[in-house]
């Protein structure tokens, strides 16, 4: 499973880095704004840093813009991947922009049929939001289990790309649905390091340490 850091935050997408957590990142015009920044200046930065794949969304909601848009996005870096949403005029330009080759992440994904019309248009990924879906009472984990058996069934090359990750369950539920990729903040990626047994047996061997004085350097 390839991890993607949900985040604008450039020294938080280096500390990801450096712990070997970041396979690619997702932004958004929404955390952009957090970051106060121009969206170009700092979709550049981030790609400069991350080998990986980096999401950058569009602005428009018509499809002739938001294929203009794309075209401008992807001359940034040749790791950017066009962020389209998945309405009928982002399925156009999912269509447009993956035949000319640019790679698309098609993004607000709330049910399996949108996300079999998001494979047919090309999509190199969808991003099926759990949280979203958690949050009116409809099982997110279950969207990802069905967009993976509908993909398995028909050998669809778009990866899925789990998003609105809210809590650690989340992402090991996903791994064992079989979701390609999961996008998160920084903080739930780290906290899938933290367990209270791991705490209590590392107190534990403190203590030991330093009555019987051991010192390696």
């Amino acid at each position: 499973m390839k991890f993607f850091v949900d985040t604008a935050d450039v020294d938080a997408i280096r500390e990801m880095m450096d712990l070997g957590f970041c396979d690619g990142v997702t932004t958004n015009p929404s955390l952009i704004a957090k970051s106060g920044r121009d969206i170009l200046e700092v979709t550049k930065e981030i790609c400069d840093m991350v080998d990986g794949p980096v999401s950058a969304e569009v602005v428009a909601l018509d499809s002739a813009t938001m294929i203009e848009e794309g075209r401008k996005l992807a001359k940034i870096a040749d790791n950017v991947v066009i962020k389209l949403p998945l309405t009928l005029d982002g399925l156009k330009a999912c269509k447009v922009l993956s035949s000319e080759g640019h790679k698309i992440n098609v993004t607000l994904c709330f049910s399996a049929n949108q996300a079999l019309l998001a494979a047919k248009s090309g999509a190199t990924y969808i991003s099926p939001f759990i949280g979203r879906l958690d949050d009116i009472n409809i099982e997110g984990l279950d969207l990802i289990e069905d967009i993976r058996t509908i993909y398995d069934n028909y050998g669809y090359e778009t990866e899925i790309l789990a998003a609105s990750i809210r809590t650690v369950n989340h992402i090991s539920d996903c791994a064992k649905i079989g979701a390609d990729v999961i996008t998160a903040p920084p903080a739930v990626i780290k906290a899938m390091a933290n367990h209270v047994l791991t705490d209590k047996g590392l107190d534990g061997f403190v203590k030991d340490i330093k009555a019987a004085g051991i010192k390696i350097l």
